[in-house]
């Protein structure tokens, strides 16, 4: 395979790749600066770039956006499994709700001959391949949220020691006000972004997307329904 077959058979992979790089880097050259002025307004000496970026304040704001992103996408793939939408692209045709017959997803003897190996297969390998997207989703969605409140329960501690309070333990960090305001506050513009996609798809175009329906197709049929 040649390297420009390569970059156009990749190109969304990469070119989301290069933009979470982008955006991550600048996230942390951001972050530094903000630090360093609130540290300065504390009277605290400054951070380095390499400290700050392998700090817990740093690791806080990443792991926050990362599980609310995952989080999403979770909860859109398991509520595409049983709910649908008609005229949305994002969603199955009505009537098509449930995880469908072996026949329809190509698995054990409805396989094909260059089906994935464990689609051919029965058992609890089956089940997992058949499951893998949701599982791996779920999963980085819980570690990103963990990573989040450990993080985020040394940085509280550290800006109560700052204003003389009390330490918590991470139990109770866990539960408190501040930990669930910023929780909450990524989880609903996550929902309200997949319900916006999902709705203004039935009304909108966008030429040339997958993500949208052909340009001349009527608002109540689902994509699905015209192929």
């Amino acid at each position: 395979m040649s390297a420009r077959t390569f970059l156009r058979d990749n190109g969304l992979s990469l070119a989301f790749l290069g933009l979470f790089l982008l955006t991550l880097v600048g996230q942390s050259i951001a972050g530094h600066a903000y630090e360093t002025e609130q540290l300065a307004q504390h009277g605290a000496a400054p951070v380095g770039y390499l400290d700050y970026i392998s700090s817990s304040s740093f690791l806080v704001d990443v792991a926050e956006n990362w599980q609310s992103e995952f989080l999403q996408f979770f909860m859109f793939i398991f509520a595409t499994i049983w709910l649908v939408q008609r005229g949305s692209p994002e969603s199955k045709k009505p009537g098509d709700e449930g995880v469908g017959s072996d026949a329809e997803q190509l698995v054990g003897e409805f396989a094909r001959p260059d089906s994935p190996s464990w689609a051919r297969v029965r058992g609890v390998r089956l089940w997992l391949y058949s499951n893998s997207l949701l599982l791996v989703m779920g999963g980085i969605f819980l570690l990103s949220w963990l990573a989040q409140s450990l993080a985020g329960h040394v940085v509280a501690n550290e800006e109560a020691a700052l204003h003389g309070a009390p330490a918590q333990a991470w139990a109770q960090y866990v539960v408190s006000p501040e930990f669930w305001n910023r929780t909450l506050q990524n989880w609903q513009s996550e929902f309200l972004a997949v319900g916006a996609m999902v709705t203004f798809a039935i009304f909108l175009r966008q030429r040339g997307s997958s993500e949208s329906k052909p340009v001349g197709t009527p608002h109540h049929t689902t994509s699905v329904e015209a192929d």
